[in-house]
């Protein structure tokens, strides 16, 4: 398994496929609180804060990695809380920069 967060997201070819399922496991184990529905073809997790101030400056930071990495996550969020949903458009589901990004988005609050 690679060092995700020392890994970069890679261009993506849409003749590429999705990520196996026990490939899809096996990352899933290493990321703490995310979470991947019934389909695997994405992967999500929610971010509580204190406020607004402090989602919002989360929420940009996330911007931030996802302009330098070109993956950009949905991202949904509210007064204290931040809904962050992965997946790779192209090939209609999951890819390892979905979850080199999870890693980084992840990293963000570890600083």
């Amino acid at each position: 398994m690679i060092d995700l967060l020392s890994a970069k997201c890679e261009p993506i070819n849409p003749k590429d496929k999705p990520l196996i399922i026990p490939t899809i496991e096996s990352y899933m184990s290493v990321l703490k609180g995310w979470e991947v529905p019934l389909n695997y073809q994405s992967i999500e997790k929610t971010f509580q804060f204190k406020n607004y101030y402090q989602t919002v400056a989360f929420v940009n930071a996330i911007t931030w990695v996802a302009h330098k990495e070109d993956h950009h996550p949905e991202i949904c969020f509210g007064y204290n809380q931040c809904k962050v949903t992965l997946t790779t458009h192209e090939i209609k589901g999951l890819s390892m920069n979905d979850f080199i990004m999870a890693a980084k988005i992840d990293a963000l609050l570890e600083a």
